[in-house]
């Protein structure tokens, strides 16, 4: 294994377990032991001590022993359990980030067709579907065009990481003109206005105009991704560590829709508390959009005060955000001043410690994130190499992006019809069994929450019951393929929900709406998500482990993975779009069915592809691969420099 890999594995595993840095003392120790270790890792292969990010370019040696060793690391899958994971501060962090997301894009789907009628209610069902179809879409194409930048710019270390989470939560800046004001307070809030304004948007253009504005700000999804593979390094807690994110994702559908169905038009859900309210009347939709906005101001406060950089360039430096936290616990215990004094003077007193210029700008107490100038000049953080862009797309990365677009692309559609499905109104056609027939199951908001629930409770259990087990036991690649099988299944059967509701269901007014739902159409609801749920639980933790693992180099870690982002969003674009448009069609045509049945024809291609796909190591560049720095190219380790 390389002295970088080396280096990187001893650095994880001396930082502390709960992510919260408490102690400066502790925090002294664990930058003194990372020092210590790298110089060791130098002095053992043969170089001169760098600073951070002067050793990215290994030498033939080193990278020739890599390339012989790295076959030897790859181990069979070891059970481990939740309270195994490392840095669970972190990753609990890295969980609450990723709350805000489907908790809000959750709750307006859950009213959004009702919105869009409210916009229009001269609108044919078929022309509200195609409407919802674009407003779903108009976020991921947004979110397409910035993902695969937002992640170069994350492995940047003039931004890093948090940086670019922040700007994707509330879009806070840092100056990178100024070291000494690195970090600035916010400047703009496009994700919380986005938020905000779609609550209080009065046309279906301002709705999308709001959408587009939180999906161009938005790269957080591969960020958060990069993040935990850069602070869970061993193969043996991946399947559980990539888990916390869909697994998060479940929590926020569950919440979200609820919110969304209870809090969405209560001057007409509760006509006797609310109904005279004029704001309540005048913007139906707002208060569950100012819900989101509040908890996305939350989940950024969590962000800047908690979570740590995990670029190997800027882990360790001064961070305002941990240090604010630290000030203001400071502040409620009333010991700021001599708490600072006590714990910073013996360091200070210590030649050794005096000596480390880096270790003193850590330790200062009125040290900002940025580079010092005291710091000499052979100590400064030098320009990273990164793989050539070009060299990324090895064929196992190609192969791996396209398997993971297929899966969002039918998933992103699946999210976009079935709240449109629940909540188009019973179709009183004929019913010619087995493809034409028409209509949806006509729920409410309210009962569109309760259904959608259903999702998030039956994934969480899976996820912690279900997939670690069978992860372990079968691997990453095994397991992914089989769950693949589980999607043609399930969309295929979604349209026979309407069917059965026909069939064993009473209406109470086709014009008022009211659908009393048999028990036997509840089960056979409960049945196809199950199938559903089953399929994703298993594919989506597993296609971020082969995205993350398909990497070529290290040094486009965050790049691979806002390409993947990249390929989501488009495809997300695309079916949601593409989706609503057969579906309005299918409506019109009596064949409610149709772009469900596509849709498994789209799943069937993904599971075909998927036999193509294989593991990666996540370090598969060649020694002669080209490197960028800082602008320019060079070529190791015989080619010339240009």
């Amino acid at each position: 294994m390389s002295n970088a890999g080396s280096f990187r594995r001893s650095t994880a595993d001396v930082e502390l377990e709960d992510g919260t840095g408490q102690g400066d003392h502790v925090l002294h120790h664990r930058h003194s032991t990372e020092l210590e270790d790298a110089e060791a890792g130098r002095l053992m292969a043969g170089q001169e001590s760098v600073g951070p990010c002067q050793d990215r370019i290994p030498s033939p040696d080193s990278a020739a022993s890599a390339g012989r060793n790295e076959p030897q690391a790859v181990e069979k899958p070891v059970s481990v359990s939740w309270r195994d994971l490392p840095r669970k501060g972190q990753l609990a962090l890295i969980t609450i980030t990723r709350f805000s997301e489907p908790l809000a894009q959750s709750s307006l789907q859950s009213y959004m067709f009702y919105q869009l009628k409210w916009f229009n209610p001269d609108l044919s069902d078929a022309v509200i579907a195609g409407q919802a179809g674009l407003l779903a879409a108009s976020f991921t194409a947004a979110q397409f065009t910035t993902a695969m930048l937002w992640g170069r710019a994350a492995d940047s270390p003039r931004l890093g990481r948090k940086t670019i989470l922040m700007i994707g939560l509330i879009g806070t800046s840092k100056s990178i003109i100024e070291p000494i004001l690195a970090q600035l307070p916010l400047l703009t809030y496009p994700q919380v206005i986005s938020c905000f304004g779609f609550g209080f948007a009065t046309s279906f253009w301002q709705a999308m105009l709001f959408r587009i504005m939180g999906g161009i700000t938005n790269g957080n999804i591969g960020v958060l991704r990069t993040m935990i593979s850069e602070i869970i390094q061993e193969k043996k807690y991946q399947s559980r560590a990539f888990l916390l994110l869909p697994m998060t994702w479940n929590i926020g559908i569950i919440f979200g829709p609820i919110f969304g169905g209870v809090l969405s038009d209560p001057a007409g859900s509760y006509p006797k508390m609310f109904g005279d309210v004029s704001f309540f009347i005048k913007y139906p939709y707002a208060t569950p959009n100012i819900l989101s906005g509040l908890i996305m101001f939350l989940a950024a406060g969590s962000v800047f005060l908690g979570l740590e950089e995990t670029h190997e360039c800027l882990r360790g430096t001064p961070d305002i955000g941990i240090r604010s936290r630290k000030l203001l616990a400071s502040l409620i215990r009333g010991q700021m001043s001599t708490t600072s004094t006590a714990q910073y003077e013996p360091l200070a007193s210590t030649p050794r410690n005096s000596a480390d210029p880096i270790r003193d700008l850590e330790m200062s107490p009125i040290a900002t994130r940025g580079v010092s100038s005291n710091i000499p000049a052979d100590k400064n953080p030098q320009p990273r190499a990164r793989l050539a862009f070009r060299k990324i797309f090895i064929p196992n990365v190609n192969l791996t992006l396209m398997s993971h677009g297929l899966l969002a692309l039918h998933l992103g559609t699946f999210n976009s019809l079935w709240y449109t499905f629940l909540s188009t109104p019973v179709s009183d056609s004929k019913i010619r069994l087995p493809f034409l027939f028409s209509g949806g199951l006509g729920l409410s908001p309210a009962t569109i929450g309760l259904a959608t629930a259903l999702i998030g409770v039956t994934g969480i259990g899976m996820q912690l019951l279900l997939y670690p087990r069978v992860a372990s036991a079968l691997g990453t690649l095994r397991s992914w393929r089989w769950s693949l099988l589980c999607f043609p299944c399930a969309y295929a059967s979604i349209p026979y929900l309407a069917v059965v509701l026909r069939v064993t269901s009473s209406s109470d007014g086709k014009e008022s709406g009211e659908i009393s739902m048999s028990g036997l159409t509840w089960v056979t609801l409960a049945i196809v998500l199950t199938m559903q749920v089953l399929g994703r639980t298993f594919a989506i933790p597993a296609q971020t482990i082969l995205v993350n693992n398909c990497t070529p180099h290290s040094s486009v870690l965050g790049t691979v993975h806002g390409l993947g982002q990249s390929a989501s969003s488009l495809a997300r674009t695309l079916g949601p779009v593409v989706g609503g448009l057969i579906y309005g069609g299918g409506l019109k045509a009596g064949i409610v069915g149709l772009v469900w049945w596509i849709l498994a024809g789209f799943a069937i291609c993904g599971l075909i592809l998927s036999l193509w796909v294989r593991e990666g190591t996540g370090n598969e560049a060649s020694l002669d691969e080209e490197l960028e720095v800082s602008g320019e190219q060079v070529r190791t380790p015989n080619g010339p420099s240009r």
